[in-house]
């Protein structure tokens, strides 16, 4: 009979080659298509969340056998918000918020992805807006394969404060709940 501690390394081996032998079906650069959804709410105050969607948007990842060497580009243009309310659109472009006519771009470069269980990570990166840099994560669920796409469901909060987009708070919450569901294309 093993020892326990004997039996626990060979669990671990195993699950930890098991891990990359599903990982070798789906290394390589894939890049991020149009039918993927970038979704956002901001909660309000005695009343309904502002919610939208951005529609304009590239990226890139890579993953690697090794999963903390897999890479993520991702970039959208907030001037491609879509809400509910015309005026709200217009608000989110203003300049108390993303300032779309200086600022036309937000950029999400990873530093780190981390494999939390068999088919999560925790995608860590520096996330770029309206002149600001901050260190962000997202929480990232692959959901499938077919063919030579993947589908990712990604969550994340972001601090509107910590980008200089906080007008209008408390009545809107400062935090900005992101729920993006991305395909890949393999390139």
């Amino acid at each position: 009979m093993l020892k326990p501690a004997i039996a626990a390394f060979i669990t671990i081996l195993s699950t930890a080659t098991t891990h990359a032998d599903e990982l070798s079906d789906v290394v390589g650069r894939y890049r991020v298509l149009s039918s993927s959804h970038i979704h956002f709410s901001v909660a309000q105050a005695g009343g309904a969340s502002i919610e939208g969607e951005f529609r304009q948007f590239k990226g890139v990842f890579q993953i690697d056998k090794t999963i903390g060497r897999s890479k993520v580009e991702f970039s959208l243009q907030p001037a491609s918000v879509a809400a509910a309310d015309p005026r709200i659109e217009e608000f989110i472009k203003s300049e108390p918020v993303f300032d779309v006519a200086n600022h036309p771009t937000v950029s999400f470069r990873s530093t780190d992805v981390t494999r939390t269980n068999g088919n999560s990570a925790s995608i860590e990166g520096q996330l770029s807006a309206k002149g600001v840099t901050r260190p962000t994560k997202f929480a990232i669920t692959f959901k499938g394969q077919q063919g030579k796409t993947l589908k990712f469901h990604v969550t994340g909060k972001l601090s509107r404060a910590m980008f200089n987009m906080d007008v209008g708070t408390p009545i809107y919450s400062n935090m900005v709940v992101l729920d993006m569901d991305l395909v890949g294309q393999k390139m």
